[in-house]
């Protein structure tokens, strides 16, 4: 046994790592941060010049130096940590249910609020459709585990189907709604069926061309869709009936007349944010009750391993087909929101920037997490608004926020994949 222990190899020197791997983060930190925020453009008589700010960059790589040294010498081997994090998934399942009611209790009163205006309702209503964005992809690529580049489609598919059933049936929202939902589904439908093969990286450049052909279509095809110029004058939505106006149609009675109010704009707004938030709390328990139907089960089952998928009986094409379907529709919900609130649409609003930002919240927020979107989706929002005071330096902290936070949690802000059903392990005895 002596002898044994004896040949065992030496285990590294854990300082000597960690200090070698924080010197190359710091050295590629320089390279980047030299042309970025190592020179600036200052104004002089007759022109400008270019002055040097050298001492920045060498801040910059010191905080990157500590950072990674830091991160290195803490670093968790995953053999101690896992029976650790095992008892901790029941707990952590208990603690986000209770995070979610605390969420949810703030947001129903967020209107009455000492603070809240006009901005801050706005800005929350950005957060929650992106939030129900979110969980309509987390469909796909969270419980289905298919990469979905384009779904800003079906987002632009939803938003279009209720501005030009209004423009040329003069449809009204609660009729345009369910309507977008389902032509967003078939489109959904559509692109699960040459993708049926696909997988990884092929399935995510298909999905990501048709995202821009549905954009390039809507830009063209200029006698259907306006093309460039958009769809104005989209109807917004009224109160069962009641619109929001200081002066009703002829023969009817505004929201402010009826329960006998003052006039204010901000009525509207906030009956934009209650019904964004139905809207999203009906895609939440939607997702989780499938989730634990056997479609969800198959979902689940498809993400982790398609061929024994295949072996266990269940139906690989209706099962892509199905999550395709459901995850559009809902984000054609959520499209139509987005016409009735901004009153204007056009292509330029469905870029692929969208789908970057969409996919972003479900990696960020964890792979399959419902309350882990609504964290990612109010950092993706609300930090850019409040790092508006930094000018030029805004979108520069938010990227480094995004990649610290990916350091700390790379699999997620929540990361626990808690399965639909878990099997009971026998008694003893």
């Amino acid at each position: 046994m002596a002898s044994i222990a004896e040949a065992a190899p030496k285990p590294p020197n854990a300082l000597a790592g960690a200090l070698k791997e924080a010197a190359l983060a710091a050295g590629v930190a320089g390279a980047l941060a030299l042309p970025l925020i190592g020179f600036h453009l200052v104004d002089v008589t007759g022109g400008v010049s270019v002055e040097s700010r050298l001492s920045w960059v060498v801040y910059a790589m010191l905080a990157v130096f500590a950072g990674r040294f830091l991160l290195a010498i803490t670093r968790r081997p995953a053999a101690a940590s896992g029976h650790r994090d095992a008892r901790r998934s029941a707990s952590g399942k208990r603690n986000a249910r209770l995070v979610g009611l605390v969420i949810l209790a703030a947001v129903l009163v967020l209107p009455f609020l000492p603070f809240s205006n006009r901005y801050v309702l706005d800005t929350a209503i950005t957060v929650l459709i992106y939030v129900m964005l979110g969980w309509g992809l987390n469909v796909v690529v969270g419980l289905a585990g298919l990469l979905d580049l384009g779904y800003v489609a079906f987002y632009a598919v939803g938003a279009y189907s209720y501005a030009l059933l209004a423009l040329y049936l003069q449809f009204g929202f609660w009729e345009c709604l369910p309507l977008a939902g389902i032509l967003a589904a078939t489109f959904g439908v559509l692109l699960g069926f040459p993708v049926l093969r696909l997988r990884g990286d092929y399935l995510a450049i298909v999905t990501l061309g048709f995202g821009e052909m549905i954009r390039i279509v809507l830009l063209n095809w200029q006698d259907f869709t306006r093309g460039p110029n958009g769809i104005d004058s989209i109807p917004r939505p009224s109160f069962f009936g009641l619109p929001f106006r200081e002066e009703p149609p002829e023969g009817g009675t505004s929201f402010h007349q009826f329960f006998g109010l003052e006039y204010a704009p901000e009525h509207r707004i906030v009956f934009l944010f209650y019904l964004i938030l139905a809207l999203a709390l009906v895609t939440n328990w939607a997702t989780l009750r499938l989730r634990r139907l056997p479609i969800g089960r198959a979902w689940e089952a498809l993400r982790e391993d398609e061929i024994a998928c295949r072996s266990l009986g269940i139906n690989p094409t209706n099962t892509k087909l199905s999550a395709f379907a459901i995850g559009a529709m809902f984000g054609g919900f959520a499209g139509a929101f987005f016409a009735t609130r901004q009153g204007f649409i056009s292509p330029e609003s469905f870029t692929f920037m969208e789908s970057a930002v969409i996919l972003a919240i479900v990696v960020l927020g964890g792979m399959g997490s419902q309350l882990g979107v609504v964290v990612a989706a109010a950092f993706f929002i609300v930090l850019p608004e409040l790092a508006r005071e930094f000018a030029q330096f805004r979108m520069l902290l938010f990227g480094l926020a995004m990649v610290l936070i990916m350091l700390w949690r790379p699999q997620g802000l929540i990361s626990g994949r808690e399965p639909s059903i878990r099997l009971g392990r026998p008694a003893d005895g």
